[in-house]
């Protein structure tokens, strides 16, 4: 059970490369009411990713064996890798008070809007100015923009 002051959980999702991980920090970091929840994911870490920062980057079988556990409020598989969010984090900090922004893409969104009843929860989904640009962000990106640019 939360304490009265409970926090709510904010989702903004998006497809990738709209910029929904820039606006997430930049919310964070203009308001100290709100706390990033940290994912986990089983790929490797992008040049400029730091791990229990940007995220908790764990093996394959660790990630399953969490799924096993049930520690995740919610998780998918995305371009052949894992992404989660862990129960304990986002519930200790929603218990102090503090608002969750979650990063996270449509299947997490889903998963979380069926599972949590008993909390404040708002979504916002950040549409891209349109799909040629989307596509050259990723592109010029060069992370998951490879897989796209064979599209």
């Amino acid at each position: 059970m939360l304490s009265e002051r409970s926090g709510m959980m904010v989702i903004v999702s998006s497809p990738s490369g709209v910029g929904k991980t820039t606006l997430v920090k930049l919310l964070a970091k203009r308001n100290k009411d709100f706390e990033v929840s940290i994912s986990n994911t089983t790929r490797i870490p992008r040049e400029n990713e730091i791990d229990g920062k940007d995220y908790y980057f764990v093996s394959e079988k660790i990630f399953k064996n969490l799924i096993k556990k049930q520690s995740f409020y919610e998780y998918a598989k995305v371009f052949k890798n894992f992404y989660g969010t862990l129960k304990d984090p986002v519930f200790k900090n929603l218990s102090k008070g503090k608002n969750v922004l979650f990063d996270i893409d449509w299947q997490g969104t889903q998963q979380l809007k069926k599972r949590i009843t008993d909390q404040k929860l708002v979504t916002i989904f950040i549409l891209p100015p349109g799909i040629e640009v989307l596509r050259n962000r990723l592109v010029n990106r060069d992370q998951d923009g490879k897989q796209l640019a064979k599209h």
